[in-house]
């Protein structure tokens, strides 16, 4: 039976404080019924459009992209509204000017465009765009999203009438805008409006990190957004144990930067001092050409900091080396993780200049290791030691890496169950007959959800127990199991190649077996079983996960399970766009319905064909969603009952109200 208010006031003093401090923020009767006013009203406004990405892979600017044209949504709505009176070159036009003004401005000046006309009639036109985006708010919501200097003229332009006594005074608004010189300054501002109003909620699926140019930017821009979250992928979680001081973690991420020409994100975007490591290289292999370690640079263009191919090579090679001695260590220490025949640098034999794998020998491509004593191949130099020493003072003190780190914890998890969807980066670990694989660590037979628990317990503990503490050395370590580790569920596949990537032509040994559930979630069944595992509804709920990219010229489909999972992992990384022949996907579910939206590859920023994605709806949903369908009408619902259980405690004198004027019988139901 539901307590009344008085009865929970009578019992003790926890209930009665927090109507006591609730009443700080709803004074009077008025304002908790105001309040609740808002709330109810609020549930029956059509739910927020929510937006997925996932393996963003520091490709800044295609992600930029991506955000302000809403995946090609907002330039659908502009088809729509001036299919009939703009020409496709003009809704281009005016798309461009929502997605970057400044450029767009720009080049209209330089085009000799930029008339008193051309601006009334941008300015009219971006009003009824902002009019189609901001139908699913509350005004007042809307005039949050509003920059501040402008709000009072957007918001009178946004909900004007077409009544002829009304219209000379929005023509006024305009005609003051413009002769104020601010013309500029106001589309800026309702074309930032009409972006953040286009994306109520940014989903990121995991691996913001590595291979691309600038993750740093990608995480800035994530940082400013107003609603976020973010699943944390295999890359992230390597960038994470870098942070908190993992050496392994830290020889495998400088590897990864050398190799892909993203020095500018190393030294200039997070400070990490790249000269002791040049020197070591330069130094140890100065007669080695190094050739097979020549790095990828075809991927990214450094603007500040360029390296020499062959030094770059040589650092390559230096922190493959201290890579694996690193990671050959860790394996030592942690016997639990099953994983001892992974540390090929000690099944090596120096004067054959072969090394076993699986029980079979093969002949190294390179036999010129000046660092490593055969008798303790995992024992660093003293060289390398002060190298890592240098390293890891770098990633522990770089402020900016150390500020993204504390974002990717409060705003990151494991996986998450949202609007009774379930994301996550990797897979769930299955066996081929279809049921759960378990991972035993610290005495636990873990499997489904309670893995991802246990993982994202972990991870906060690696970041936020006393540094270098038994353990929270125990918890980094476990991130680099989980980076790499065959039952990680942030994997999903049997091994990490580095060594036989680097070292061995026999490519049959460079295979990375995925986890029998990337076979298994062709069929609906096991995707029914995950989300049952889960807690949702396996006939409702998706499930919505990356990090294996579609090779959509393979003929795959992102779709998987009959509709129940989403693999939207399609290629945004540059790197990747050759084996899947597309630039990423976005998934976009609205109140009518989940759309998938299909970027083609490799475009140039400023290009019209960027924003005009392949968009398929996949699914259309029985009836409009609305909020009070979705996760945030759980914390309405219970913040209008404390307003109830706190005007009933005004009424019955329990709490006093705060400067009320008298009342007359109000009456509230």
């Amino acid at each position: 039976m539901k307590q009344t208010h008085l009865e929970r006031s009578q019992k003790g003093g926890v209930w009665s404080s927090y109507l006591r401090l609730l009443s700080h923020d709803f004074p009077t009767q008025r304002a908790a019924v105001a309040e609740i006013i808002r709330l109810k009203t609020r549930l029956q406004l059509p739910k927020g459009t929510e937006y997925f990405f996932s393996d963003l892979h520091g490709e800044h600017l295609r992600f930029q992209r991506m955000l302000d044209s809403a995946s090609g949504t907002i330039r659908d709505k502009i088809d729509t509204l001036f299919y009939s009176v703009l020409s496709p070159e003009d809704r281009d036009e005016l798309a461009q000017v929502v997605y970057d003004p400044e450029n767009m401005l720009r080049r209209l000046k330089k085009a000799g465009k930029l008339r008193d006309s051309w601006y009334h009639l941008t300015i009219v036109r971006l009003i009824q765009v902002l009019k189609v985006v901001s139908a699913k708010y509350t005004r007042s919501m809307v005039r949050k999203h509003m920059a501040p200097d402008f709000r009072s003229a957007i918001d009178e332009l946004i909900y004007k009438d077409e009544d002829e006594s009304r219209m000379d005074y929005h023509y006024a608004v305009i005609r003051a805008i413009l002769d104020t010189g601010v013309a500029g300054d106001f589309i800026r501002a309702v074309a930032a409006t009409i972006r953040s109003l286009s994306v109520a909620r940014l989903h990121i699926i995991g691996d913001i990190f590595d291979r691309g140019a600038h993750p740093d930017l990608v995480m800035d821009k994530l940082i400013a957004f107003h609603d976020v979250d973010i699943q944390w992928g295999n890359h992230d979680l390597l960038w994470i144990g870098a942070a908190m001081g993992n050496e392994a973690m830290i020889a495998n991420v400088m590897r990864q930067g050398i190799n892909y020409n993203t020095y500018d994100l190393l030294e200039d975007g997070y400070g990490i001092n790249l000269r002791p490591l040049s020197m070591f290289a330069d130094s140890t292999y100065r007669d080695d050409p190094c050739e097979i370690f020549m790095p990828k640079n075809e991927f990214n263009e450094n603007q500040f900091d360029t390296v020499d191919p062959a030094l770059g090579a040589k650092m390559l090679k230096a922190m493959t080396i201290i890579q694996l001695k690193l990671e050959g260590q860790l394996l030592a220490r942690r016997p639990e993780y099953d994983m001892a025949k992974r540390d090929l640098l000690s099944q090596v034999d120096f004067a054959k200049g072969t090394v076993m794998v699986d029980g079979k020998e093969h002949p190294l491509r390179d036999t010129h290791f000046p660092t490593v004593d055969p008798k303790a191949p995992l024992k660093l130099s003293p060289e390398e030691s002060e190298l890592m020493r240098s390293l890891v003072a770098s990633f522990r003190h770089s402020r900016r890496l150390q500020s993204h780190i504390r974002f990717l914890m409060s705003h990151g998890s494991a996986y998450l169950k949202f609007n009774g969807n379930l994301l996550y980066h990797g897979c769930v670990p299955m066996k081929e007959d279809g049921g759960f694989d378990i991972l035993e660590i610290e005495g636990q037979a873990l499997s489904g959800q309670p893995l991802f628990d246990y993982i994202d317990r972990t991870t906060r503990d690696a970041v936020f127990l006393p540094y270098d503490s038994p353990e929270q050395v125990k918890a980094r370590d476990f991130l680099w199991y989980l980076w790499c580790g065959p039952k990680s569920p942030i994997f999903g596949k049997d091994r990490m190649a580095t060594f036989e990537r680097a070292f061995l032509t026999d490519k049959s040994t460079h295979k990375e077996t995925m986890n029998p559930y990337y076979q298994l979630i062709n069929e609906e069944a096991a995707c029914r079983s995950i989300l049952e595992a889960f807690g949702l509804d396996p006939s409702r709920g998706h499930i919505i996960n990356g990090h294996v990219p579609v090779k959509l010229i393979k003929g795959e489909s992102p779709i998987k399970g009959g509709g129940r999972l989403f693999v939207i992992d399609g290629g945004m990384s540059k790197a990747y766009q050759k084996t899947t022949g597309m630039g990423g996907y976005t998934l976009i579910i609205n109140s009518h319905s989940i759309a998938l939206a299909q970027h083609p590859a490799d475009v140039a920023n400023d290009s019209a064909s960027f924003d005009s994605p392949i968009l398929e709806v996949v699914e259309r949903f029985p009836k409009r969603l609305t909020v009070a369908d979705t996760d945030e009408s759980i914390d309405m619902h219970r913040q209008i009952e404390d307003l109830e259980h706190l005007i009933a405690a005004y009424r019955s004198g329990a709490v006093p109200e705060q400067d009320c004027q008298p009342l007359g019988p109000l009456q509230y139901d």
